[in-house]
This record gives C-alpha cells, structure tokens and sequence, in this order.
C-alpha cells in the first residue's frame, strides 16, 4: 500500500461525496426517506451507513497512535451503533457529511509510510478483536465508501436522478 493511493482515494471520496450530495440536496423529504428496497432500504439510511462506517473506521484507526486529524472534538464520542440511523433530516446530513470528509482527508494527510505496514489491533462492534494490516484496512474503508455509493447512485436514478460518480479521472 503507498501513501499516494489513500491521498487519491481522499481527494476523490471528498469530491464525489461533494458531487453526490448536490443531488442528494434535490431530493424531497419523500424521496430522502423512500424505501428503495435494498438492505438499506432508503438514500437516508444509507447515507447514515457510510457515515457511521467512516466515523466509527477513524475512530479505529486512532488506536495506532495519536493523530492530530482524530483528535476533533466530534471524535470524543463513543463509536456509532451500525443500527443507528442517524440525521433528523437531509440538512443536517448535507450540514455533516462535509465535516467528516474533511478528517478523513486531514487523517490521511498524517498517516506516513510505516503507518501503513503497521498492524492494528481493533475490535468490531461484535466484540471481536482483530489485528490486521493498517493499510489494507484503509483501503477497506475507502473500499466500502465506493460500494454503498454505488447502491446510492442506484437509488438515485431510480428517483429520476441521473448521475455517475465512477471516475477517478476528475481527481487525477
């Protein structure tokens, strides 16, 4: 794993979380809310996924060692439940999201070379313990963030929103 490929994934995440949320701010409260069908089954609940997936991911990631990106007030926090659903409304997600982007990029921006071949040992919202590759779990992370960003994007065309947020080309 090279610090390059998690600064791409970053500046990309951010990007076309940015992109996204444009549309997502055109939706109704209806269609915000709307069972689509899936695992989750509405655009609300799986914004909330991927936001309670990142957040709980950085909080892990904070076990390695101290990083000044992690140390924001917002992560003083216990980790989110992943039943949570959170956000009253589809403001206060578009108020968050952005927030959240913005550590993760501050995070990777810290993260060094040795970061990444360092093991760390975490536990799941299980209880299990784990300890494995801390670079191939930021990738993971990343990972996760473009698989439920497709199902997103699914959602939204089914809501007549045409989109593509595939390319990584905009950020290279």
């Amino acid at each position: 794993m090279q610090k390059e490929t998690l600064t791409l994934l970053a500046r990309y995440n951010r990007g076309v979380n940015t992109e996204m949320d444009g549309l997502i701010n055109t939706l109704t409260p209806e269609e915000w809310e709307k069972n689509l069908g899936g695992f989750f089954p509405s655009v609300r609940a799986l914004c909330s996924h991927l936001y309670v997936c990142d957040f709980n991911w950085l909080k892990r990631f904070s076990a390695l060692r101290p990083f000044a990106a992690l140390k924001a007030p917002c992560f003083q926090r216990e980790p989110y439940s992943f039943t949570e659903v959170l956000f009253r409304d589809k403001a206060d997600y578009l108020a968050k999201r952005p927030e959240l982007d913005g550590h993760i990029a501050a995070f990777i921006a810290e993260v060094t070379p040795e970061d990444l071949k360092s093991p760390l040992r975490y536990t799941d919202s299980s209880g299990k313990v784990y300890e494995k590759n801390f670079g191939g779990l930021a990738l993971q992370s990343f990972n996760h963030d473009t698989h439920h960003r497709g199902m997103i994007s699914l959602y939204l065309e089914l809501l007549g929103k045409p989109n593509d947020f595939s390319s990584l080309g905009k950020v290279l």
